[in-house]
């Protein structure tokens, strides 16, 4: 991993802890054991670090999620369900928990600049047209009601997942999310 790489990997996790603007240089700058000379030679600003650590977990998801999960050749309701499963084992295998590091940085930054709100908003893009496509060939196989609209039920799915993630966050509770994704299966039938 290259250092440039590396001060993003670290600034990550202390930003998907605390949030962006809680985040001071100084608190990367001692993660990271680098001076501010080596701070800036790879980064501008702290909003240009900000974004590439936007950009950072867009990568990991859309590998992780969409390109590993919801793009495989596989059933539709496999696809969701691992994709589910990935879910509770991303946000359920912490000591503490911070969040969706999307969603997170989605509260935080999108009612504020437009070029975050334009990354998260296309990456969420992203992972609803790819539930949605599972919806449509579970539909198609007459596994749900044909008159289920797929980008709209889509949609629900990823709100539920955010919003189980935000109350598991608030209460800091996994059973929460959990019970969420329990929930969505049952409506579903992904059983």
């Amino acid at each position: 991993m290259s250092k440039k790489q590396e001060i993003i990997s670290i600034a990550t996790g202390i930003i998907h802890s605390k949030g962006y603007q809680a985040t001071s240089i100084s608190d990367i700058l001692q993660a990271a054991s680098i001076g501010k000379g080596q701070f800036y030679h790879y980064f501008s600003s702290k909003y240009d670090l900000g974004l590439a650590v936007i950009e950072n977990i867009i990568q990991e998801w859309d590998h992780q999620l969409i390109l590993n999960i919801l793009q495989l050749s596989e059933s539709p309701k496999i696809k969701l369900n691992k994709m589910l499963d990935w879910i509770i084992t991303y946000h359920g295998g912490r000591e503490d928990i911070p969040g969706c590091p999307i969603g997170n940085l989605a509260i935080e930054m999108s009612e504020h600049d437009e070029t975050f709100q334009l990354k998260i908003q296309d990456f969420f893009n992203r992972w609803i047209q790819e539930v949605e496509k599972c919806l449509e060939e579970i539909v198609k196989q007459n596994q749900l009601d044909s008159t289920v609209d797929s980008l709209k039920n889509a949609q629900a799915i990823v709100a539920m997942i955010e919003g189980g993630i935000l109350l598991m966050k608030s209460q800091q509770n996994v059973s929460i999310l959990t019970n969420v994704i329990e929930a969505v299966r049952k409506q579903y039938h992904l059983l």
